[in-house]
């Protein structure tokens, strides 16, 4: 990868948090980075005495001073900083349409605090034309570019994008990427004792799954032959089954479908995952174009 990788910050400590991570990994790539900040005036919407010239020098501050941190740390990393004058959903839309990744920060994880990545980070998200990693505060003394990166993998529903990003990733890092697959009885076969007998002698549920993963995996396989890939494939929910095996990975790469022109959505396990991984996750646009 290369290109541009940009930061949306707002001025709090977890974008602080997303730029650090997003100026290491620009570093890694030999990308270029990005930081921008929406701002639009509006006096009637808090209730404190200013002006907007006083706030607008603050954002500039604020743009200024995480250009001098990020640069100060990675000297040779090529830093820009761009004021936006507009509403933040719309800017990181256009932001994520022309760079290789749009980075945000998450304001925390677990059972309560991962509900608070916020209407915008989740706009964003449902609405992306490329890749969106999420960023929250670091959970490990372990550096995170030394874990596996792990890739939520659905056989047969998964988009290049997805794999591509996964594998790309792991490359860059020198980390193993372990593939995961969740797979549970279909339905009709639970109500049959008959059909299930007759899957069965024909190597079983499992291996049927665990070949399926197999295939899906072989032209990346191929086509990225340094990256250390561990299958796994496992019965059970798909979201239990990626978080449990996500505790030690330095990224999670998951997938986002679209339906259709108008419709969005983030799905059940991409939801999870962005709720209570404890290490940045990448979404990708299944339709997002390879490269």
């Amino acid at each position: 990868m290369s290109g541009t990788i940009t930061v949306g910050l707002d001025g709090t400590d977890h974008a602080a948090v997303a730029a650090d991570w997003a100026a290491q990994e620009a570093e890694r790539r030999g990308s270029a980075l990005r930081l921008v900040h929406a701002w639009v005036w509006r006096p009637t919407d808090v209730a404190y005495v200013g002006d907007r010239a006083a706030e607008e020098r603050w954002v500039r501050d604020m743009l200024d001073e995480a250009r001098s941190r990020v640069a100060g740390r990675h000297p040779a990393l090529d830093v820009t900083t761009e004021l936006i004058v507009d509403d933040p959903v719309p800017t990181l839309l256009a932001e994520a349409a022309h760079a290789d990744t749009l980075v945000l920060g998450s304001r925390g994880y677990g059972t309560l605090t991962g509900y608070l990545l916020g209407s915008v980070s989740m706009k964003v998200l449902r609405h992306a034309a490329g890749p969106v990693v999420m960023v929250g505060k670091p959970h490990s003394a372990a550096p995170r570019e030394a874990q596996e990166v792990v890739v939520g993998v659905e056989p047969g529903q998964i988009g290049d994008a997805v794999l591509e990003f996964a594998f790309s990733a792991a490359a860059e890092r020198g980390a193993t990427l372990r593939a995961v697959h969740a797979w549970s009885v279909p339905t009709a076969l639970a109500w049959s004792p008959g059909s299930l007998y007759r899957v069965d002698e024909a190597n079983g549920l499992e291996q049927i799954n665990r070949e399926a993963l197999t295939e899906t995996l072989k032209p990346w396989r191929d086509t990225y032959p340094q990256v250390e890939v561990v299958e796994h494939c496992e019965i059970g929910s798909a979201s239990e089954v990626l978080l449990s095996n996500s505790v030690r990975a330095g990224l999670v790469v998951v997938g986002r479908r679209s339906h259709d022109a108008g419709l969005r959505r983030l799905g059940p396990v991409t939801h999870a995952v962005l709720h209570h991984a404890t290490a940045p996750v990448a979404v990708v646009p299944h339709d997002c174009p390879p490269g």
